[in-house]
């Protein structure tokens, strides 16, 4: 999978360094994946929680911060719409954004 883009998550990570090897590990494992359905996220990612318009919600830091991606699985590519901690993620409309 191609995400776009890498700098979103290296700036949230300087801010948060509990996030970083997280994140750095969430980065190398997707970037190696050939996901081509929500179901195959799911397969490898059991605790991903699939949502509304090919968005796809990763817990980090077990649910300390959550990752927002959104699919195109066509094209194999995830673009990312929010990362933040969890009283952030709980004040958005994750199938808007």
């Amino acid at each position: 999978m191609r995400i776009v883009s890498r700098a979103i998550l290296q700036d949230f990570a300087a801010l948060h360094a509990d996030a970083k090897g997280h994140l750095d590990a969430w980065w190398h494992f997707t970037k190696r994946a050939d996901w081509a359905s929500p179901q195959a996220i799911k397969n490898e990612w059991p605790k991903a929680s699939i949502v509304a318009d090919n968005r796809v919600v990763f817990d980090i830091v077990g649910g300390k911060y959550r990752l927002v991606v959104k699919f195109n699985y066509p094209y194999r590519m995830g673009y990312i719409r929010f990362i933040g901690t969890h009283a952030e993620y709980d004040k958005i409309d994750v199938t808007k954004i």
